[in-house]
């Protein structure tokens, strides 16, 4: 979604902007603006496109100041003009605006203040709260609170999920911060103070933040910053200390971010494995599980719920919950859980996937659960983010900062952290003995050396995308826990390739997608040694007995594969010996490294594909 940053200090604001912009770039947008303030005038700079052609802007016209925002767009009202691009302003042009999220009821408030007199410039609902901003000011004069109370009775009329960052020329060296939905985070550094869409932004100039919840606001000034909520009673918040280093949201040498974090896969899963086993006992610790034992031991039903490549990991957590604590699971798109009157009680365990714990649809149905009376967990990779702050637990995966969009080692971090739940739901509940459990966290601690040794494909991959990049349409196939692994195999092809995809559980494939097999369509089979290994043989053989071409993820060199495919039209990648429960984590690396090396073979933007953000905050 739409990337915000603001900074008051004694730096030059305009390159802290245009640099906080440039680390929000993942995020995904279309247009870019800055507005700054000097002896009490704005003076603003937008452009469509991409970062570089706003800093052209800035180049051939410059501008500078005593403190500003900055925003880069991802349409949601109007085209992606220069015109509809962030920041907006009021009449008089001394309120200026940016905005993630939607304004649902822009349309009503617009007309209203047509009427009285307003002239508006844009098709975007932002612009609507400058003016709205404004009429709060014009109506209360000199004893209405300034731009704070100002702000404060326009999101009193505002209705939608929303994160604004506002100032006026007027009242100098001040910032108004408000959400409702999408994250805002303040930073505090030294004699400066910064407010961003996300922790990027600031982590080059301060690692001490303050995570907004929805209704609060924050007033940045010279002199500090303050927190409310939306109705004006102060509150008093603790800053939290952000660990990553701000290298690690950098490429360090690799040509893009999606390859740096697939590489990174390795450590990811190390670290959101270390510190939370014994092979000792085989019990798993979840520091940050504050439901306790008798909690879980009380559940009889467990319902997962994301969006996107989170929903494929919930997918797998279901093969793995099921399996080891003998609990039924339901897995839930984020996006459709609240519109299905779900049946939900005091024994269901809502397990809510979210990378950013952000997700607006995930957190929406997060709450639906909770008001149903289910006690909630969260799996998130972001310390202090709304879906930690309001589950009943947390299971935080380490996977440091992401920054390409489409998701990698979040995913499989997020798969460790599920089996590390199975287990520790199993042994609560008694499904499982101590030599299994050893069993299982033995296997989790060669996962990282398995995931390096599948890592060593990638020359091999690139290889068979230089065969395949060309093709319109691939179908990946794959039963059991590797069943979600063909969703996402698909999915991350679509995300960054363009090309069309889709996935299938193999036993499906004559039930409809087998019409759509010949020459041209790439078949991607993963088929591991494992108790389905001979169903996905015969899948492989329909496949072939229509000219299909196969591209099979096995065990090693596996003869019964080979002798079934040939060298001119089809593809082995040998997969190292891993437990069936932990094939996911290997098998999906190379397929993110097909996605990668497809799109960059046709010369896609693998980091911010089109038309896709990093978080969904907004419905």
């Amino acid at each position: 979604m739409c990337g915000i940053i603001g900074y008051i200090g004694p730096k030059p604001v305009v390159p802290v902007l245009l640099d906080g912009l440039k680390r929000l770039e993942y995020r995904g947008y279309d247009s870019a603006g800055v507005a700054v303030v000097r002896d009490g005038v704005i003076a603003v700079r937008r452009s469509a496109g991409k970062l570089s052609r706003l800093a052209d802007a800035i180049a051939a016209d410059p501008l500078d100041g005593e403190y500003g925002v900055g925003h880069t767009r991802w349409a949601t009202h109007g085209r992606p003009t220069e015109e509809n691009a962030h920041p907006h302003r009021d009449c008089t042009g001394r309120i200026v605006v940016v905005h993630n999220g939607i304004i649902e009821n822009y349309l009503e408030l617009k007309v209203e203040l047509q009427g009285l007199g307003h002239r508006f410039v844009t098709e975007t609902d932002t612009e609507i709260v400058a003016h709205l901003v404004e009429q709060e000011l014009k109506a209360a004069g000199a004893d209405g609170g300034g731009l704070e109370g100002a702000t404060r009775r326009a999101l009193a009329r505002m209705r939608g999920m929303f994160a604004l960052v506002i100032l006026s020329s007027a009242e100098p060296r001040k910032i108004v911060a408000a959400r409702k939905g999408p994250p805002l985070v303040v930073g505090i550094g030294d004699g400066e103070y910064f407010v961003a869409s996300d922790i990027p932004a600031i982590l080059a100039h301060t690692r001490d933040v303050v995570f907004l919840a929805d209704d609060e606001m924050a007033v940045l000034t010279s002199s500090g910053v303050t927190f409310s909520t939306f109705a004006g009673a102060r509150i008093d918040r603790r800053t939290e200390r952000v660990l990553w280093d701000p290298i690690q949201a950098e490429k360090a040498g690799f040509k893009h971010f999606m390859q740096k974090e697939i590489f990174e896969q390795p450590q990811a899963v190390r670290e959101t494995v270390l510190g939370r086993v014994s092979l000792d006992t085989g019990r798993v610790f979840l520091e940050e599980m504050t439901l306790s034992d008798a909690d879980l031991a009380a559940v009889e039903q467990v319902t997962i719920i994301a969006c996107g490549t989170s929903w494929h990991a919930g997918l797998v957590g279901k093969y793995l919950i099921e399996g080891l604590a003998h609990v039924p699971v339901e897995v839930d798109y984020g996006s459709e859980y609240r519109y299905r009157a779900p049946i939900v009680g005091s024994r269901t365990l809502a397990v809510v996937i979210t990378q950013s714990g952000e997700t607006a649809d995930t957190l929406a149905a997060l709450r639906e659960a909770k008001a149903q009376g289910a006690r909630s967990l969260a799996i998130c990779n972001v310390v202090g983010s709304m879906a930690t702050r309001e589950s009943d637990g947390t299971v935080y995966t380490h996977a440091g900062p992401e920054i390409g969009v489409a998701s990698t080692k979040a995913f499989t971090s997020q798969l460790v952290a599920l089996h590390l739940l199975a287990l520790h739901l199993a042994r609560v509940r008694g499904a499982i003995a101590p030599e299994q459990s050893r069993a299982e966290i033995e296997g989790l601690l060669l996962l990282p050396t398995l995931v390096d040794q599948a890592l060593h494909l990638s020359a091999l991959v690139d290889e068979i995308a230089r065969r395949f990049y060309n093709r319109s349409d691939f179908l990946f196939l794959g039963r059991g826990i590797n069943y979600p692994i063909a969703l996402e195999g698909a999915l991350k092809l679509k995300e960054v390739s363009y090309i069309h995809a889709e996935g299938y559980p193999a036993g499906e494939m004559k039930h409809g997608p087998i019409a759509l097999i010949d020459e041209r369509m790439p078949v991607v089979a993963i088929a591991p040694r494992d108790h389905v290994f001979e169903k996905m043989l015969g899948n492989i053989q329909e496949v072939k007995a229509r000219g299909g071409s196969v591209i099979a993820l096995t065990t090693g060199r596996d003869d019964l594969v080979e002798r079934l495919l040939d060298t001119e039209h089809d593809s082995i990648i040998a997969l190292p010996e891993v437990p069936p429960r932990l094939s996911p984590v290997v098998a999906v690396i190379p397929l993110q490294l097909l996605a990668y090396h497809v799109a960059v073979r046709r010369g896609c933007d693998v980091d911010q594909p089109r038309n896709l953000a990093k978080s969904v905050t907004v419905e």
